[in-house]
Formats: structure tokens, C-alpha cells, sequence
């Protein structure tokens, strides 16, 4: 497993259906060595911290198999390196794979692994595409964000290394079916119990299952 691309940007006004919108969602990769610290990369910002950034989504990850589906599905568009607005393009992290939780070593630094991507409209003005967001969300190929848990400096071509896994281990393909299935299953429901026992999982990601459950059951 390993970081193909580190990519960083600052926010930037951009037009978009007549309106100025102000996105950070551009990013470009970046050379050499690069200081990872709590809230975000050297270099990187985020436009609306309400929704975007913060320790839970201090990085954002899109793995590199993903860009071969979008060349098949995107034929006119050029699709480089951090298009999807990640700031990690990584080789051999996949969502089915990658587990909420998962503690990672990249560089000099350990993240964490705690939600996938749910997409919000500055997908659809980095694409000039209305519905970018729901082929993006359609395709469940989502990507995942990390936390820091140790500062560090990283670099396109790190090893990235698991250290250690959530004895609940679920993955992050499986957060995002549960968020997108109408409705739950028996199976389903005793997923979400796990789910919502995922200690790096935000806190507003386990609000919003409870309250399925709770309406489910009732």
C-alpha cells in the first residue's frame, strides 16, 4: 500500500449557475516532503469548516483504481491527480477493505481511519457537472477520511502500513451501504450495533444511526 500523490489547495472563488461559490475542493500535488499536523496538510485549507475539515476530516483519501472507472465513465475529461478534491491518492486502500478504525503509519506520521466521503454540490462545480454528486455517490466509490494521531511529514510514494484494527472492524463500504439502504434487514440492524460501538467514528455518524434504528423499529 502506498501514497501515490499528496495534494493541497486553498480556497478559491469560482462561478458556478451565476453565483460565487468559495471551494477549496482544487487541488493540486505537491512535491517533496510535506507536514501533516492535526487539522490539515501544509498548504491545505478548507472553505466551509461547518461541513469540511476539522480532526475527523483532517485528510481526505481517493484510491488510484478508482480513476480507471471514472475514465470509462468520464471519456471526455481530463482526470488528474486530486480531481476528486483528495488530498491523498493512495494505491491498495480500497473501501471494502479499509475498516473504520484502522490505524495507519504513512511517513513519519499515524492516522486513523473514520468516515467515508458523503459528497456536498462543490463536486458538482469542480466537475461543471449537476449530477456529479449522485453518479459519485451511485458509484459507492466514496474514498474515506483520516484523523491524525501523530504529526508527521509525508510524501508521494510513502509505504503505508497498517498498525493495528477496531476489533469491530467494519468496513467502510459498509457505512456507506447502511447510509443508502431504504431500509434495514435483521442482518442490517445488527451491523448498525456494531457500527455505532466504532470508537473513531464520529459521533454525528452514530447519531444518525440510532435515530434509523429507532425509527425502523418503530
Amino acid at each position: 500500500m502506498r501514497l501515490i500523490s499528496v495534494n493541497v489547495g486553498l480556497p478559491r472563488e469560482v462561478v458556478w449557475h451565476g453565483t460565487t461559490v468559495t471551494t477549496a475542493i482544487f487541488k493540486q500535488p505537491v512535491q517533496g516532503r510535506v507536514a501533516l499536523r492535526k487539522l490539515n496538510l501544509e498548504g491545505d485549507r478548507q472553505a466551509d469548516l461547518s461541513v469540511h475539515g476539522g480532526e475527523y476530516k483532517a485528510v481526505y483519501c481517493y484510491p488510484l483504481s478508482h480513476y480507471d472507472y471514472w475514465k470509462t465513465e468520464l471519456p471526455d475529461r481530463e482526470l488528474p491527480l486530486g480531481m476528486f478534491g483528495e488530498n491523498f491518492t493512495t494505491d491498495g486502500l480500497l473501501e471494502n477493505s479499509v475498516h473504520i478504525g484502522d490505524q495507519l503509519s504513512i511517513g513519519s506520521a499515524q492516522v486513523v481511519v473514520t468516515q467515508p466521503r458523503l459528497p456536498c454540490y462543490k463536486l458538482g462545480v469542480r466537475f461543471q457537472a449537476d449530477d456529479m454528486v449522485k453518479r459519485f455517490l451511485a458509484s459507492r466509490r466514496t474514498g474515506f477520511y483520516l484523523a491524525v494521531t501523530r504529526e508527521g511529514e509525508v510524501g508521494a510514494g510513502d509505504e503505508i502500513t497498517v498498525l493495528a484494527r477496531d476489533p469491530n472492524a467494519v468496513p467502510v463500504s459498509e457505512i456507506t451501504r447502511l447510509y443508502l439502504a431504504k431500509r434495514y434487514s435483521a442482518d442490517d440492524a445488527a451491523s448498525v450495533q456494531r457500527v455505532v460501538r466504532l470508537a473513531a467514528l464520529p459521533e454525528g455518524w452514530k447519531a444518525y444511526f440510532r435515530e434509523r434504528l429507532q425509527r425502523e423499529n418503530a
